[in-house]
């Protein structure tokens, strides 16, 4: 099933600003201050790079559905 939603989650721990997110998928994510979501993006089209963001952020605060 494609992604179709991408948020910041910090309940537990917050963004730490490292920029990997945006440097594995720049068409999603970009890191002027901290982390956000380009919500006009085509998910679907960058799933992988969605998910190797998520499993590569330090801080574990990417997710998706």
């Amino acid at each position: 099933m494609a992604i179709t939603k991408v948020w910041l989650d910090e309940s537990s721990d917050e963004c730490v600003s490292c920029g990997a997110c945006e440097a594995t998928c720049d068409a999603v994510f970009s890191v002027p201050e901290k982390m956000k979501v380009n919500e006009s993006a085509d998910f679907a089209a960058n799933e992988d790079a969605i998910k190797d963001a998520a499993a590569g952020c330090p801080a574990g605060v990417i997710k998706f559905e």
